[in-house]
């Protein structure tokens, strides 16, 4: 599937655009001809993607807010007058939400509050998006993936935070949107690709150990999870939104983006183990035993045949694969030393993705 010229001229706010997946969301958005707006705190990392891609450059605006302040993200939505949003501003890390359950709940609860009811009083405002997690489902440990219909939960403040940001999101579908506005939720799991160097995360993890000549101390080794490049739930998110814009009643609500089981799925210690390969020379010092001091999900899988199903999408690359182009972008970042190219080669490798057949 490609896209039409659906997303030319359409004026979209993105918030979390200085984040890993709202960087590359914002960026993909601006090659298929939107105006694209981005609302968020400054970059949280140091270096990032939003300043390696020189983002602000394919910006409308970059506005410096947040989304706790409910007259700030009100005052920019009535300016701006978006006809579509994607809300990604978020605390994203299990482990600084055990840190700091304050914050993520502001954060990931009323911070999509805030965004909702802004929504709610632009009248422009024809679709909005609202990117959850997989670990909003209740996580019995089981074996079978989720499917939409299963029970929310989180066993930890930022997996509730986000079962939260659900049952808001249906809320205020049900009680104030209705036929006005579109609304849908999407649930993604372990995303990788170039430009991420949070903390506590494996491929940042491994790109800084490597990068410093140090052996990469890896957090429970033995845990399996889906793994997929940035670009695949992104693309999921771009056709859920030209769908849900002419179609509201049939593609409103949550829905699930996740590699296939058979080629996404792996232990934290092989996803290690590939990027190391093709990192070259490098060396992998493997944790026999957990060392979380927090409690985080052995197994948690998603089902994702009603996307495949209803939205014709399918993963297109391999974790191999993704491997692969996650560290070609690394590689070009720090043999470029951060020269301003980084946006060109991004663009190359959304062009690459969008010309991959299907699997």
């Amino acid at each position: 599937m490609s896209f039409s010229k659906f997303w030319v001229g359409k004026r979209v706010v993105i918030t979390g655009h200085t984040g890993f997946k709202g960087g590359w969301l914002a960026l993909w958005l601006w090659t298929l001809g939107a105006k694209v707006y981005g609302y968020s705190l400054p970059p949280p990392t140091e270096p990032n993607f939003f300043s390696a891609v020189n983002l602000q450059t394919c910006l409308e605006d970059h506005i410096v807010g947040d989304v706790r302040d409910y007259a700030s993200i009100s005052k920019v939505m009535l300016q701006i007058e978006p006809e579509i949003v994607f809300h990604l501003a978020a605390q994203s890390l299990v482990g600084i939400g055990y840190k700091d359950p304050l914050t993520t709940y502001e954060t990931n609860v009323m911070g999509t509050v805030n965004l909702l009811e802004a929504v709610r009083n632009t009248p422009s405002v024809k679709e909005v998006i609202i990117i959850t997690s997989d670990k909003c489902y209740e996580n019995r440990e089981w074996v079978w993936p989720y499917r939409e219909t299963d029970t929310l939960g989180g066993f930890d403040p930022y997996s509730s935070s986000k079962a939260c940001a659900e049952i808001i999101s249906s809320s205020y579908k049900r009680a104030f949107f209705k036929s006005k506005v579109a609304l849908a939720t999407a649930r993604a799991g372990n995303v990788i690709g170039g430009g991420d160097w949070a903390q506590d995360r494996l491929i940042p993890d491994c790109i800084k150990a490597f990068t410093s000549n140090k052996p990469v101390i890896l957090r429970n080794p033995h845990s399996l999870r889906p793994w997929q490049h940035v670009l695949e739930p992104l693309f999921g998110y771009l056709i859920l939104a030209e769908k849900i814009y002419s179609n509201p009643d049939k593609f409103s609500g949550p829905w699930n983006f996740s590699p296939y089981a058979e080629t996404g799925d792996a232990t934290v210690y092989d996803v290690a183990k590939l990027v190391a390969d093709e990192w070259e020379g490098v060396h992998i010092l493997k944790k026999t035993e957990e060392s979380n001091t927090f409690h985080e999900a052995a197994v948690l899988r998603l089902d994702n045949t009603k996307a495949v199903t209803l939205l014709n999408w399918k993963p297109k690359w391999s974790l191999k694969e993704a491997v692969k182009e996650t560290v070609k972008w690394y590689k070009q970042y720090y043999a470029q030393e951060g020269v301003k190219d980084m946006k060109e080669f991004s663009i190359r490798q959304i062009s690459e993705y969008m010309d991959t057949p299907s699997s």
